[in-house]
């Protein structure tokens, strides 16, 4: 297994704060996907993308990335084709109110032994009633558990065309980070809305079915709304 990660420069045309960066990160990537045809019909689908990134940095003390200012963020995802396609797209200069990619450069990441996730982003499950997991409205914390483990298996399945049959979940210990519920804002037809989810630290097993899942959070993301910002992840 690998997983493919753009590094990108970013130059702030205007102030944006961390409430809106979110969006306007995800909606730059998803308009340099629709100058690529095959991965405009990809964006266009309700389907895994195989994608996840993270939020600029360095992060500001009064949480505003000021203007004329250049800051990174990460773009990862499985499909290599995906990754340089896009490459070559942000480093057309795709004109943006918000900011300019100024630089863009890809590495390869093959699959080595994890011994702990962290997630950057928020990390969103969703429950019943359209409703996501957070501790204060759900508490279930094995529903919690089988969900991230379910939306992995599905997300190796679906690029690897692969069954992986697991015997256990994938998750030894999960650690909570968060004592209030994060949230993703970002907007359709001028109407705001949110994801809650949450911050962890998680033990994977350490079997081989185990470590491809842990690998595949990596790659694209842990929970739901990846294309949104949702589980962006390191590893230890």
């Amino acid at each position: 297994m690998k997983y493919y990660e753009l590094t990108c420069t970013a130059y702030l045309k205007r102030d944006i704060t961390f409430k809106d960066s979110f969006e306007k990160i995800a909606k730059y990537i998803s308009y340099s996907m629709a100058q690529i045809e095959k991965f405009e019909q990809l964006h266009n689908q309700n389907s895994f993308k195989y994608y996840t990134f993270s939020n600029f940095t360095p992060i500001q003390k009064d949480k505003v990335y000021k203007r004329g200012n250049n800051y990174q963020f990460k773009i990862r995802s499985l499909d290599e084709e995906f990754i340089d396609r896009l490459e070559q797209t942000l480093r057309e200069n795709i004109n943006n109110p918000n900011f300019l990619v100024v630089i863009a450069s890809k590495k390869t990441i093959k699959q080595f032994f994890i011994n702990e996730l962290y997630s950057i982003t928020p990390v969103i499950a969703s429950v019943e009633n359209g409703k996501f997991w957070t501790l204060q409205q759900d508490g279930d914390i094995v529903k919690l558990y089988n969900q991230l483990h379910s939306n992995l298996e599905k997300k190796y399945k679906a690029f690897y065309n692969t069954d992986l049959n697991p015997q256990d979940n994938f998750i030894q210990l999960l650690e909570l980070k968060n004592k209030k519920p994060q949230t993703i804002w970002t907007s359709k037809n001028g109407k705001s809305f949110r994801f809650f989810g949450n911050k962890f630290r998680i033990v994977p097993r350490e079997d081989e079915i185990s470590q491809k899942l842990a690998f595949t959070a990596l790659a694209c993301g842990l929970g739901e709304k990846n294309s949104f910002g949702g589980g962006f992840c390191v590893a230890k």
